[in-house]
């Protein structure tokens, strides 16, 4: 009972982690890729993702989660949830312009 209670706690004040954080992916690029150490492809590992993240330059050499080290070079497949964010982001700083 009281990890239910715990985990309502957390999940009402925004503190429990979200899927879609929790799930982000990375692939791993092999030396001499021109997409840099890793290729973020977002929560599922599917055959498309990989050949997006190939014709981007990385030679894939495995999976791992995503590494956020201010070294860490990443290129990232385009996500719609992204899209839309920026969308957004993009129409309220028109918004307050005018």
């Amino acid at each position: 009972m009281r990890s239910f209670i715990l985990a309502a706690a957390l999940a009402v004040s925004g503190l429990a982690p979200t899927a879609a954080l929790a799930s982000e992916g990375c692939y791993i690029c092999k030396g001499g890729s021109s997409c840099g150490d890793q290729c973020r492809y977002g929560s599922k590992d599917t055959f498309e993702a990989r050949k997006a993240c190939e014709k981007k330059g990385c030679k894939i050499g495995g999976t791992k989660s995503c590494s956020t080290a201010a070294n860490a070079k990443t290129c990232a497949l385009p996500h719609a949830d992204s899209a839309a964010q920026s969308a957004d982001t993009a129409s309220a700083g028109n918004a307050s312009r005018g």
